[in-house]
């Protein structure tokens, strides 16, 4: 099973198909996992939409249930996580990718973009997450129910783990990023929009409308729509692939 080891860290990943890279970040918060994609819980699997034309890598997250594992500290964060993604292209030799999140995999996309955005031909952004209007107190019900996975981490005690919610969720809009940099921003972005409570499409409409170069998707998730957006999400992509 391929994984590698950095600073500490277990990353366990797959690859699926040939062709210009795709690193893809699957929905389901903190327990995002290549499973989530094999799920069908997801209106596009990119481990079979995107094979016949790209190599797609998938990975479990750090202590999301899968098989990537990781030491839990107060001073973890969005930072955390873009290490992660930066080591597996290092590990994969890989100058260069393409991006496709859903959920927590825009807020991922943002901070990969942030940290090297010269690494990044484009990238898809599936109902990313974000917060309209002011924090709500106490850690997040989601969080929580990561949290109560975590049956190896001793050192994951109340203390850390409210350091580690405020870290990813203190920050608001994207979490992972603010406002300013997502107007900064010239990396081309497909947008494609949220409509319920965890993807509010607020969220969605808001961050087609600050990046610069941005496309935007309002219906997506079934029928039609899906069909017409999984063909959309692969055009896009294969525009920005010689760029």
């Amino acid at each position: 099973m391929p994984s590698f080891e950095h600073h500490g860290a277990s990353i366990y990943y797959e690859e699926f198909g040939q062709g210009f890279p795709v690193l893809t970040f699957a929905p389901a918060g903190l327990q995002s996992v290549i499973d989530v994609w094999r799920g069908g819980s997801a209106p596009v699997n990119p481990t079979t939409e995107f094979a016949a034309t790209f190599r797609v890598i998938a990975m479990d997250q750090r202590n999301a249930g899968g098989q990537s594992r990781a030491p839990i500290t107060a001073q973890d964060g969005w930072h955390t996580y873009a290490a992660d993604h930066i080591a597996l292209l290092d590990h994969l030799r890989i100058d260069r990718c393409h991006l496709y999140g859903q959920c927590i995999g825009g807020s991922f996309i943002m901070s990969l973009l942030k940290a090297q955005p010269q690494r990044i031909a484009s990238a898809v952004l599936a109902q990313p997450i974000g917060r309209v209007g002011a924090m709500a107190p106490g850690r997040s019900a989601r969080f929580d129910a990561w949290a109560g996975t975590l049956k190896d981490h001793p050192e994951a005690t109340k203390q850390v783990l409210d350091a580690f919610h405020q870290n990813l969720y203190g920050p608001g809009f994207l979490y992972s990023v603010d406002r300013a940099f997502v107007s900064s921003c010239r990396t081309p972005c497909l947008v494609l929009a949220g409509n319920d409570e965890a993807h509010p499409f607020p969220i969605s409409e808001e961050t087609a409308k600050l990046l610069p170069n941005a496309e935007f998707i309002r219906e997506w998730k079934e029928g039609a729509p899906l069909a017409a957006a999984k063909v959309r999400i692969k055009e896009f992509l294969s525009k920005h692939t010689l760029r």
